[in-house]
This record gives structure tokens, C-alpha cells and sequence, in this order.
């Protein structure tokens, strides 16, 4: 057993999570059971997340994508709010959210574990929010054909990725920022990228590929974002020797 402040407390220093501007509550959102013996970790949180973490036993569900998301003043509560909540109060399950943080972070993030997966090397931060950076743009070894990287991300990312091949035909730089960052297709072609990977599509980048000369690869705001909190849950389930489940609800978007 450890205690769930401890734990929660120890999250946000390691990802320094104040230092980051959200739009959501970032850390402990709900309380829930001070002893934690099992967490469990997902993206998004839902309802269907909420009951098979209490079906795994968990006191503690850590999350990328939390509750009470949006600008300004949060709307009264719903009854789907209730039925979502009722869950955690139900079953004394913390839900605890670090979003832009876990992106960010240079081991554990989601773009730091893609950036892995494709094989960059010298990383370089990318991607401005306010003060800080969330992405990152690295350099492959060699040069590889866009036909090649894209398999790369079909093996390690998602199978049918959308992708518009308006770059140069041997690529080397690539930007990666996962979730919805296509609006930050332009400032990777600026940076010198020959191809920006990011999660979420909007309609405008196919003509700015196009016009940028620059690849294009959309791999799902959910399948890029399955490795930062699925590396955090693992990290503290052995930092604390609690037993962790990631529970996987595969989203196409």
C-alpha cells in the first residue's frame, strides 16, 4: 500500500506539472481511497474507463485526457457527469490527469516515447506552448524513403495512418507532436522538418503539406498517446509496488 498523496505528489514534481498552462485541473481531480494497492491507467477518461478500473480493483486511475476540460466557467454538472462520477465516489477511485505535462516530458512523454519508437536521435524541442515546448524534432540516422517511415509507424504507432507525401523523397528530420497539433504543420516545415507526425487531422493540412513541401503523417489523437501514460502507470506501480493495469479502449480518432 502507499498513500495517494504521496503518489500524486511525487507525479507532478516529476513532470513538473504547474509548469505547463492547461485547460484542465492537472493532478488529483478526484479524490478518492487515501491507500492506494493497484492503479490502473488509461487515456481518456470515460465512463467505460471508470468501470473497468473499478473492475480491476483500483484505487487509483491515472489519466492523459481528464475530466472538466474547456475555457472559462464549467457548465452544471450533467447526467452524465453523475453517472461518470458516481463510478470513482462509488468504488473510492482517485482519478488523477497530467496532460500537457506528459507530453512534454523528455522519458516518459508522449512525444519523447514516439520519437523512440522511429528511431530519432538529437532531439530538439518543439512546438510552443506558452512558456514551454510539448514536441520534439529529431534527426533518423539516415535517410529513409516516407514509404519507409510510414511502415515504421504501422508497426509501432497505428495501422492505417492518414498520410499526404508532399515532402522530399528521402527524409531525415522529422517533428513529432502528438494529439491534435496539426496547426503545427507550417512551423514544422520552418524548422527545416520533411515531415511533421502528430495525431489528430484538420482539414487545412493538405494544402499546407502541399504548398509547405513538407510529409504529413496523422496517426490518431488516441493511438499517439497510449505510451506516456501507460509508461507513467508502469513507473509507479514499480516506484511504490502497486500493482498496475493499462487499460486499453482503442479510439480511431
Amino acid at each position: 500500500m502507499a498513500e495517494r498523496d504521496q503518489i500524486v505528489a511525487f507525479m507532478s514534481d516529476l513532470l513538473k506539472a504547474d509548469s505547463y498552462p492547461d485547460l484542465l485541473p492537472i493532478g488529483l481531480q478526484v479524490p478518492g481511497a487515501p491507500a492506494v494497492s493497484t492503479v490502473a491507467s488509461g487515456v481518456s477518461a470515460s465512463l467505460e474507463l471508470f468501470q473497468r478500473a473499478a473492475a480491476d480493483g483500483a484505487q487509483m486511475l491515472l489519466v492523459h485526457h481528464g475530466l472538466f476540460y474547456g475555457p472559462g466557467p464549467r457548465p452544471p454538472l450533467s447526467e452524465r457527469d453523475v453517472a461518470r462520477l458516481r463510478v470513482l465516489f462509488d468504488h473510492q477511485i482517485s482519478l488523477v490527469a497530467y496532460h500537457l505535462a506528459l507530453d512534454a516530458h523528455p522519458t516518459l512523454g508522449n512525444n519523447a516515447l514516439l520519437c523512440k519508437l522511429l528511431g530519432l536521435e538529437q532531439l530538439q524541442p518543439f512546438g510552443q506552448v506558452g512558456a514551454q515546448t510539448i514536441g520534439f524534432i529529431g534527426s533518423l540516422p539516415s535517410p529513409i524513403t516516407i514509404a519507409d517511415l510510414v511502415d515504421r509507424v504501422r508497426d509501432h504507432v497505428a495501422p492505417a495512418p492518414l498520410v499526404f507525401r508532399d515532402g522530399p523523397s528521402q527524409v531525415q528530420r522529422i517533428a513529432v507532436i502528438s494529439g491534435a497539433a496539426s496547426g503545427e504543420l507550417l512551423a514544422a516545415a520552418d524548422a527545416g522538418a520533411d515531415c511533421f507526425l502528430t495525431g489528430e487531422p484538420r482539414e487545412q493540412v493538405m494544402g499546407e503539406a502541399r504548398e509547405a513541401g513538407i510529409h504529413y503523417i496523422a496517426a490518431g489523437h488516441y493511438a499517439t498517446e497510449v505510451f506516456g501514460i501507460r509508461a507513467l502507470g508502469e513507473l509507479i506501480g514499480e516506484r511504490f509496488s502497486l500493482a498496475h493495469s493499462f487499460i486499453d479502449i482503442p479510439n480511431p480518432v
